[in-house]
């Protein structure tokens, strides 16, 4: 085959399994190289085809978002993108518009491992995934010596342009904005969505944030009409240091950018951002801490019921402060700020009193305790001596622990847990996931219950992977004699799906909202006719102090 010297630059660049040269319109003009072991055809039947048709469809987006941004003469780093029809394989695309070359575009394309963490429908990641991810990449840097960056991008405008659309034009904005951020972001895998208007993404140092900006915009306007928006970003670089240390920093410096966008004058590091985030946070716990003296706080109550009968078997007591606040945001600056162990005892200081005033010996309460606290002595030890003071409290407490990554110690927690469930409380392992730590703490914490994360709950209904490994998980629980519970059923296919699982107990929206005060929950047709009993109750949140010495 006689190949022009042009092309052949572009196979010199490529340094690949396989060189594709790609027309303007997206068709294939030319495929060299190890088709059959990258993309799972081979060269002759690829060519003439769209490059579309080779990518799963969520991935679509961002290969378009990184072919309508290169210049002339410019490369753009490699991104990650899964093979159409080939679960597991994954291909990282690296392109080059060569110069007066009609617009063609030479893509070396290398076999790659799947992406370590799945975003949302439109790939863009949670907040928590984003840390999870950014965390792995750091490590992976240190290694080959990439220099990444933080970059926090905000589209001032951008939900009131969506929202003027019609629903599939709105829909269709999104997955574009989407994959354009993922292609400005590091192998196309670290970009996340914080709010309506606000983005932050990982990507390699070197480039200025206004040229990234204005390939952004140009997405935006093709796709809101010719519409163009007010948008900015602001690029912190990684420090090195200590992975606790970067993850705190992380952390705070995307509250501070959640808190007040970009301002006038933005972070020139992480440190700062993180400095800036930690006093106005202080001032929180501040009050924060005068909530939890004071007791400026309430409890709402949300049934956990029978799977098979639908009658409520227990409650979960949420916190509920006075402010308004996100309860999530209060518990973590608790547990920043070591005040969890106070906030866990002001909530079982409630459940305690509120079980005592219970005439009717029904009414059982199950509180959520720390992954921190269940490693205290201290804590424990105050349990133990509140429970064994009052026999009427036997049986009627279910303690959920919470944050189980918090917990520093498995054998100094197995045997606090081990205690409370010898004075007839029942332990239950909260937010229960898919992944082999979970199972490594079932393996290591002899609990009662298990409640499995409503992320993966979701998943069974859509028969998916984790879907599986949760029903796995199930018969494992019941050969292990211990009870699952699924959180987030709130729908019917839902419930039908964790019914044919096996699961003991379901907990959402499906059956009740949390109420002032602990009710029968919502009878359904499938359920049984039996009358609802006053049913136990969890409480979100428990803790040691020095109160309970």
């Amino acid at each position: 085959m006689s190949i022009a010297a042009r092309r052949l630059l572009g196979l010199a660049f490529a340094n690949a399994d396989m060189l594709l040269e790609i027309e303007p319109g997206g068709v294939i003009l030319l495929a060299l190289g190890a088709a059959q072991a990258t993309l799972g055809a081979d060269e002759k039947s690829l060519v003439g085809k769209s490059w579309r048709n080779l990518i799963v469809e969520a991935d679509r987006p961002m290969l378009d978002a990184l072919f309508g941004g290169i210049e002339d003469g410019a490369r753009r780093s490699p991104l990650i993108v899964r093979v159409a029809g080939q679960p597991g394989r994954a291909v990282a695309f690296t392109a080059r518009r060569l110069p007066d070359n009609g617009g063609r575009i030479s893509c070396a394309v290398l076999a790659a491992p799947p992406p370590q963490a799945a975003g949302g429908a439109d790939g863009l990641l949670s907040r928590d995934g984003f840390e999870a991810i950014t965390k792995s990449l750091m490590d992976a840097a240190k290694i080959t010596g990439q220099q990444l960056e933080l970059a926090m991008v905000e589209m001032a405008g951008f939900a009131d342009a969506r929202d003027a659309l019609n629903d599939e034009a709105g829909a269709a904005l999104e997955r574009q904005v989407a994959g354009a951020l993922r292609a400005e972001s590091h192998q196309g895998s670290a970009a996340a969505k914080l709010g309506d208007n606000r983005f932050v993404l990982l990507r390699e140092q070197g480039e200025n944030p206004a040229t990234m900006i204005k390939r952004l915009s140009r997405v935006v306007s093709a796709c809101a009409g010719g519409e163009s928006l007010d948008a900015s970003a602001h690029a912190v670089p990684l420090e090195s240091g200590s992975p606790a240390r970067l993850a705190r920093a992380l952390r705070y410096a995307l509250d501070d950018f959640i808190e007040e966008g970009l301002k006038d004058v933005p972070p020139h590091s992480l440190s700062q951002a993180m400095d800036r985030s930690v006093r106005r946070t202080l001032s929180k716990a501040g009050e924060l801490g005068a909530a939890l003296s004071q007791r400026r706080f309430t409890l709402a109550y949300q049934p956990v019921v029978d799977i098979q009968t639908g009658v409520a078997h227990h409650h979960e007591a949420l916190v509920r402060f006075e402010d308004g606040g996100s309860p999530f945001s209060m518990v973590r600056m608790a547990e920043e700020f070591d005040l969890i162990e106070e906030l866990d005892h002001a909530v079982v200081e409630q459940v305690v009193r509120q079980l005592k005033g219970d005439r009717t010996g029904a009414l059982k309460l199950a509180a959520n305790i720390s992954g921190r606290s269940i490693g205290s002595e201290i804590f424990v030890g105050g349990l133990e001596r509140v429970i064994k003071a009052d026999s009427r409290l036997r049986d009627r407490l279910i303690f959920e622990v919470t944050e189980s990554a918090a917990i520093d110690d498995l054998d100094v927690a197995n045997r606090h847990i081990q205690s409370l469930r010898g004075l007839g409380c029942k332990v239950c392992l909260d937010d229960f996931g898919a992944g082999a730590a979970s199972f490594a703490y079932l393996q290591r914490l002899k609990v009662d219950i298990v409640k499995i994360d409503g992320r993966y709950v979701r998943d069974l209904a859509s028969d998916g992977r984790d879907g599986a490994l949760v029903r796995h998980l199930v018969q494992l629980c019941k050969e292990l004699k211990v009870q699952t519970v699924a959180e987030m059923v709130e729908t019917v296919e839902i419930e039908d799906a964790v019914r044919r699982a096996g699961v003991d107990f379901a907990q959402g929206w499906l059956y009740g909202r949390p109420a002032d005060r602990p009710g029968p929950a919502i009878v359904r047709e499938t359920a049984a006719a039996a009358p609802p009993a006053l049913a136990p109750v969890a409480v979100r949140r428990t803790g040691t102090s020095d109160q309970w010495r």
